[in-house]
């Protein structure tokens, strides 16, 4: 691998491993709630919320941190604008107090906050008006979860961005299983140290939080109660519990990955938890990340942000690539196990942010590990079986045209279904 290539794979991680506290979707309504008091210098009189569909499936059902247990798009606009700072990001509301809660509450109390779907095709659309007697402001964010393409304050845009602002962020098309391997191979560690670093210590303490607290429906309490022993079970036990844990009001960050605290939890929990079954090395460990995250990334490209397609799906195919390689596995036992993993578990549907996605992601890292265990015992799914085909690029290929294609209807019919529940 070339210095160039590599230094685009080390910074595609910077842009992704990044911390994010709460569901990421609700998080992006309250920076950009954040944003617009930020821009209007007062709170506004009434907001007027229209948002994408998956918007609306991924913010109906989960806590938004530091509300008090508040749910919604209302709950997470106001949480910004009363108490977010919109230098923070997706961290925007670490800085909440008691104090802060309240206005929150009182806010939406005697205040209009008026939310519709959008008229657009867009798959990630966030708009917000807000009014006062003498002043009108607008923020929007496109395509991905900071992309702040326009601010305007009356008839003067304070900051405008570009629809296509993805494209300053590094070519992912440059990913490919077999050159992230060399990668994770040949990297300099102390290049990603920092990165890898926050990434295990973020995503180990909300999981630990998760195993000892009452979140959700307690996917990860109830497999490690059922099966301590068995690495395989405590790998899908501390996955889901970080889940159970942000999906229901834990106030820890997480680090993403492909703008996904799910995603990110499901890429590297089951890592860790197998490098330290193995007793692997700290730079072992740091390698087998990297196949993890940078896999997961590289299937989620095609797919997009968001899809009725889950994601958890292709993150459990990534820590399984993660766990082959600190078995020894190189490209060809790696290519393999994520082949057996899309064929397994590809399908499973995408109904929004919920207690449910802790589940999703035992079963996906699951279907991971019995990919892996299959390539070790002689048995492979073959090209020609449904969408697997001859080269691992080729079914990465045909898993994104199915889940951004294939299974757009499906998405309008889970929301539909979804808001008439």
């Amino acid at each position: 691998m070339n210095e160039t290539t590599a230094a685009m794979y080390t910074q595609i991680l910077k842009e992704e491993l990044i911390p994010a506290m709460g569901c990421t979707e609700p998080i992006a309504l309250a920076y950009a709630g954040a944003i617009l008091k930020e821009a209007m210098k007062e709170l506004p009189d009434t907001v007027d919320v229209v948002v994408s569909g998956n918007i609306i499936k991924n913010v109906k059902s989960v806590i938004v941190p530091h509300t008090g247990g508040m749910r919604g798009i209302a709950s997470a606009v106001v949480s910004g604008l009363v108490a977010g700072n919109p230098y923070k990001q997706l961290e925007v509301l670490s800085e909440v107090n008691e104090n802060d809660i309240l206005k929150m509450k009182d806010y939406l109390q005697n205040h209009t906050v008026n939310v519709r779907q959008s008229d657009t095709d867009r798959i990630f659309e966030i708009e917000l008006i807000g009014k006062t007697e003498n002043n009108t402001c607008a923020v929007t964010i496109h395509d991905y979860h900071t992309n702040v393409t326009e601010v305007k304050k009356n008839d003067t845009v304070l900051y405008q961005g570009t629809e296509v602002q993805a494209e300053e962020k590094t070519d992912r098309s440059v990913l490919n299983i077999a050159d992230i391997i060399e990668y994770a191979d040949t990297v300099n560690i102390e290049d990603v140290r920092e990165t890898l670093d926050r990434q295990i210590a973020y995503n180990t303490a909300i999981a630990e939080e998760g195993l000892k607290g009452n979140y959700g429906a307690c996917i990860g309490k109830i497999l490690l109660s059922t099966d301590a022993d068995n690495v395989k079970t405590r790998a899908k036990a501390y996955a889901a519990a970080g889940s159970d844990a942000r999906m229901n009001g834990c106030e820890l960050p997480v680090v993403i990955n492909s703008g996904s605290g799910n995603q990110g939890l499901t890429a590297s929990l089951p890592v860790f938890v197998y490098a330290k079954h193995l007793q692997a090395s700290e730079e072992q460990l740091y390698r087998a990340l990297l196949v993890s995250n940078l896999s997961t990334i590289h299937l989620k490209t095609g797919i997009g942000c968001l899809s009725a397609y889950c994601g958890a799906t292709s993150a459990g195919c990534g820590a399984a690539a993660g766990i082959t390689y600190l078995y020894g596995g190189k490209f060809e036992e790696i290519a393999h196990t994520i082949v057996n993993a899309v064929a397994i578990n590809s399908g499973v549907v995408c109904d929004g942010a919920k207690a449910s996605c802790a589940a999703k992601i035992a079963s996906s890292v699951e279907a991971g590990i019995l990919g892996m265990q299959m390539y070790m015992h002689g048995s492979q799914f073959y090209g020609g079986d449904g969408i697997v085909q001859k080269n691992i690029e080729n079914t990465i290929r045909n898993v994104a045209d199915l889940a951004r294609n294939g299974m757009k209807e499906t998405d309008k019919e889970i929301l539909r279904i979804m808001l008439h529940c």
